[in-house]
C-alpha cells in the first residue's frame, strides 16, 4: 500500500469534495480516500499493483474535476502559485464590486414602487407608463450581473450533468429558472401588459451577488492559510557565508552541501541546521522553541536554521540541508496537517446532492402531470417555475453563513477574531485544550521576579545591575533595565562594558568592577556563591534564572586587588499571567482536560503547571512533538483545541481541530490559528466555546426554518391546493415565501447579537 496526494481543481463546496471521495473510494485497490476542500488536496491510500496514478486522475476528471499529482514546490514555485491565487481573488473582487454597483439601480427599479414612501422613477422606466422599458432595464442589468457570476452556471450545470450536483447547481437552477421565466414574461409584455408583474430578475441577480460575496470571502480565507507557511519559509536567509579553501564565499542556501563549514556573524540568521565547531555565542531560538530566554551555544552545540545569532561569531558544520532541515520539516508538517484537516461539511452542502435532483424531479413531474390533465403552457410553466423559485437555495444557503457572520461579529466585539466558520462550528465539541506555556500561560518575556541582597538595599542593587546592563542586548539584561526604569531609578554611568559569551557581562562603575551573570560566571572567576547558594537553589527550583551580582572593589587601572565577592542575586523569569489560573479553572468546570506543552525544562514546566492547575504537563518538546501530542489526543477520540503564540506552535495549531492563536504572538502563529485572542487572555478561550455553543444552536434553528419552508412550499407550488380548492400558487407568492424564509433565517441569526459572553 502507498499513500499519495493529488491536487484537485474545480471544487466549490463539500458536495464536490464528497463526490471526489466517492468516485475515488470505489476504485479497485483503494483503502482510504480523503479530500480537503480548503487545500484542494486528495490524500489516497491504494495498492500500486492494482491501480496507477493515471487511472486515479482519469476517474477524477470523468467526475468533472481536474487532478494532478501533488509535488513539493520550492520557494519560487510557491510564490508563483500564491500570485495566481491572489490574482484570482482580485478578479473575483472586481466582478463583485461591479455586481454590487449594478444591483443598487436594479433593486431601485424593480422594488422601489413596493416601499411605503415614494421612490420616483422617470416615466420612461415606470412600469405603468413604459412596462417594456421597465422590464428591459432589469434584463440588461441582470444579464451583466449573471455574466459576472457565470462560474456558478459553468460549474453548477457541469456538476449536475456529471451526476454530482452541488450548491452551485442549486444556485444555477434557481436563478437560471427565475431569469428565463422573467425573459419569457418580458416577451409577453407587448401582448399582455400584466406580464410585467411576473418578473424575477432581481431575485436571480441578488442571489448570485450574495453567493459571490461568500465565495470572495472564502477565497481570501484560503489565501490566509498559505500566509503562515510562506512566512515560516522566509525565516531562513536566502544566502550563507561558506568557508571554502580558506575563503569566505556568499552563496545561495540551496548550493550549500552537507558537512561544509559556514560562518555565522553576530546578528545573522542561521541558514541551515548544524554543529558549532568553533566559537561561543548566544542564540535566540524563540521562533522555533518558543522560549524567550536565549540558548547558550559553544563548540559541539547544535544550531537550528531560522534561529538568530546574538553575540559571538561561530563556525558551523552543516548537518542537514534542503528538505531535511528542521524548518523544512516543520513547513512540510504544516502542509500535511492542512491536507489532513477535513472541514466540517455544512448540512446544506450535504443535502444538496439529494435536494437538487429531488426539487427538479418534483418540478418536472408536476409540470408533466398538469400538462397531461389538459392545462395550457402558461399554467404548466407557472407550476414548473413556482416549484423551482420557492425552492431557491436562498434560505438554505443563508442558514449557516448568517449565523456564523453574526457569531464572528459578536466574537470580534469581545476581542475574539474567528477566521473560519468551521472553527466556530467545532469549538463547542472541544474536550481537550492544549496550552503552550511561554506567551500563552505566561507573559512571554523575562521580568525581574525577586531581588536578594545582604549588602545593598533592593533598589541600590537593581540600580547597579541595570546600569551595567544598559549596553547589553541580552533579554535577561533588558528585563533588569526595564524593571529599574519602571521603578523610576536613575541609572549610573557604566564604562568598559564587556559581554562574556554564555556567562554574563562585566562593567566598571566609578572605581568598582561589577560582574553580572550565571553560576558559570562565578566558576570562571573562581568565587563561591557563599551566602547566596541556598537562595539561588530556591530560585532555580521555581523555574527562575538566578543572576549573580559580583563586585570587585577598585578597578584594575587603579590597582584594585580586592577579591571579587557576590553582593546579591536578581532572579529573572517569564511571569505567569494574572488571568491564567482562573481561566484554566473555568475550562475544567466545562469538563475539559487541560494540557500544558512547552520546550522548557521539566523543572520549570512542572512548577508553572502546578501553579496554574493544568491536568498534565508535557515538557522539553520540539515543534514536531507538539503536533504529535495533539495528533495522539485526536487518535484517542478527543476533539482538541490548541492555544499558542509562537512559530514553534504553528504545526500544532494547524494539526488541532481548532487552533487558537494569542494576539500578542508571532504573525505565523496568528496566520496558522483558526481563532485569535486579541486581548491575549485565556478567559477568552472559555468565551469562544460558549459562543460556539450558541452559534451551533442558532444554525440548527435556521436550517429547521429553511427546510420547513421548503417542505411546506414545494407541495403548494406543485399545485396541491389547486387539486383541492382550485387555488394556484403564483410565482409572485412563491418568491414572497422564499423571501420570507430568508427574512426568518436572518432575523433568527441576528438574535445572537444579544448574547452576553
Amino acid at each position: 500500500m502507498i499513500t499519495k496526494q493529488f491536487n484537485i481543481g474545480g471544487m466549490s463546496c463539500a458536495a464536490c469534495s464528497s463526490a471526489v471521495e466517492r468516485v475515488t473510494g470505489k476504485l479497485s485497490g483503494v483503502t482510504r480516500s480523503s479530500v480537503n476542500l480548503t487545500t484542494g488536496i486528495l490524500t489516497i491510500t491504494f495498492d500500486e499493483q492494482a491501480l496507477s496514478d493515471e487511472e486515479i486522475i482519469r476517474k477524477v476528471e470523468r467526475a468533472g474535476f481536474q487532478a494532478e499529482l501533488h509535488t513539493d514546490k520550492n520557494k519560487e514555485e510557491k510564490k508563483e502559485e500564491e500570485a495566481e491565487m491572489e490574482d484570482e481573488v482580485h478578479r473575483t473582487r472586481t466582478r463583485l464590486i461591479v455586481n454590487i454597483i449594478l444591483a443598487v439601480p436594479l433593486l431601485y427599479i424593480s422594488m422601489g414602487h413596493m416601499v411605503p414612501f415614494p421612490m420616483p422613477l422617470p416615466a420612461v422606466l415606470d412600469m405603468h407608463h413604459s412596462p417594456l422599458n421597465f422590464a428591459l432595464a432589469q434584463l440588461i442589468l441582470t444579464t451583466v450581473i449573471l455574466f459576472n457570476g457565470r462560474k456558478f452556471y459553468l460549474v453548477g450545470f457541469k456538476s449536475l450533468f456529471r451526476g454530482h450536483p452541488n450548491m452551485d447547481s442549486l444556485v444555477a437552477i434557481g436563478t437560471g429558472s427565475a431569469y428565463l421565466y422573467s425573459l419569457v414574461m418580458t416577451f409577453l409584455i407587448r401582448s399582455d401588459s400584466t406580464a410585467v408583474h411576473h418578473l424575477y430578475y432581481e431575485s436571480a441577480a441578488i442571489v448570485v451577488t450574495l453567493v459571490m460575496v461568500g465565495k470572495y470571502m472564502e477565497g481570501r480565507s484560503k489565501n490566509k492559510t498559505k500566509d503562515a507557511i510562506r512566512k515560516l519559509m522566509e525565516l531562513a536567509p536566502d544566502t550563507a557565508c561558506v568557508l571554502r579553501n580558506g575563503e569566505q564565499t556568499e552563496v545561495p542556501v540551496e548550493q550549500v552541501r552537507q558537512d561544509e563549514l559556514i560562518l555565522i556573524r553576530p546578528g545573522d540568521k542561521v541558514p541551515l541546521d548544524g554543529i558549532i565547531t568553533e566559537g561561543r555565542t548566544t542564540v535566540d531560538e524563540s521562533m522555533l522553541t518558543g522560549e524567550s530566554i536565549p540558548a547558550e551555544k559553544e563548540a559541539g552545540s547544535e544550531v537550528i536554521g531560522g534561529s538568530v545569532n546574538y553575540q559571538g561569531a561561530v563556525t558551523v558544520r552543516v548537518t542537514r540541508v534542503g528538505s531535511e532541515t528542521t524548518l523544512a520539516k516543520i513547513v512540510k508538517m504544516m502542509e500535511d496537517a492542512q491536507g489532513r484537516k477535513a472541514p466540517i461539511s455544512k448540512l446544506a452542502d450535504t443535502v444538496a446532492g439529494y435536494f437538487v435532483p429531488a426539487v427538479m424531479c418534483i418540478a418536472f413531474i408536476a409540470a408533466i402531470v398538469w400538462a397531461l390533465l389538459g392545462h395550457d403552457a402558461a399554467f404548466v410553466l407557472t407550476i414548473f417555475v413556482s416549484v423551482l423559485v420557492i425552492a431557491c437555495p436562498c434560505a438554505l444557503g443563508l442558514a449557516t453563513p448568517t449565523a456564523i457572520m453574526v457569531g464572528t461579529g459578536l466574537g470580534a466585539g469581545n476581542g475574539i477574531l474567528i477566521k473560519s466558520g468551521e472553527a466556530l462550528e467545532i469549538a463547542h465539541k472541544a474536550d481537550a485544550v492544549v496550552l503552550d506555556k511561554t506567551g500563552t500561560i505566561t507573559e512571554g518575556k523575562p521580568a525581574v521576579m525577586q531581588i536578594v541582597s545582604h549588602e545593598e538595599t533592593e533598589e541600590q542593587l537593581l540600580r547597579i545591575a541595570a546600569s551595567c546592563e544598559q549596553a547589553s542586548e541580552h533579554p535577561l539584561g533588558r528585563a533588569i533595565v526595564e524593571e529599574a526604569r519602571g521603578r523610576g531609578l536613575g541609572l549610573l554611568k557604566a564604562e568598559e562594558f564587556q559581554s562574556v559569551t554564555g556567562q554574563g557581562i562585566e562593567a566598571v562603575i566609578g572605581s568598582d568592577t561589577y560582574y553580572i551573570g550565571n553560576r558559570k560566571l562565578c566558576e570562571s572567576l573562581g568565587i563561591s556563591p557563599g551566602p547566596y547558594r541556598e537562595a539561588a537553589e530556591e530560585i532555580a527550583a521555581k523555574g527562575q534564572t538566578p543572576m549573580f551580582v559580583i563586585r570587585r572593589m577598585g578597578s584594575p587601572e587603579d590597582g584594585g586587588k580586592e577579591e571579587a565577592v557576590p553582593v546579591g542575586i536578581i532572579s529573572v523569569a517569564d511571569p505567569v499571567k494574572e488571568t491564567s489560573r482562573d481561566a484554566i479553572a473555568r475550562m475544567k468546570e466545562l469538563g475539559i482536560q487541560v494540557y500544558m506543552l512547552t520546550g522548557d525544562n521539566r523543572l520549570t514546566a512542572e512548577y508553572i503547571g502546578g501553579k496554574v492547575g493544568v491536568d498534565e504537563v508535557v515538557a522539553e518538546v520540539l515543534p514536531q512533538d507538539k503536533a504529535n501530542v495533539v495528533e495522539r489526543l485526536q487518535k484517542e477520540g478527543r476533539c482538541v483545541m490548541m492555544v499558542g503564540d509562537g512559530i514553534n506552535d504553528a504545526p500544532a495549531l494547524v494539526q488541532a481541530d481548532v487552533g487558537v492563536a494569542i494576539g500578542s504572538g508571532s504573525d505565523i502563529a496568528i496566520d496558522s490559528g483558526d481563532m485569535v485572542l486579541m486581548k491575549s487572555d485565556l478567559n477568552d478561550v472559555y468565551k469562544a466555546i460558549r459562543l460556539s455553543n450558541a452559534t451551533i444552536r442558532n444554525i440548527k434553528q435556521n436550517l429547521f426554518w429553511a427546510f420547513f419552508y421548503n417542505s411546506c412550499g414545494i407541495p403548494l407550488a406543485a399545485g396541491a391546493l389547486y387539486a383541492i380548492n382550485g387555488t394556484l400558487l403564483n410565482p409572485v407568492f412563491a418568491g414572497l415565501a422564499m423571501s420570507l424564509s430568508s427574512v426568518t433565517v436572518v432575523g433568527n441569526a441576528l438574535r445572537l447579537r444579544r448574547l452576553r459572553l
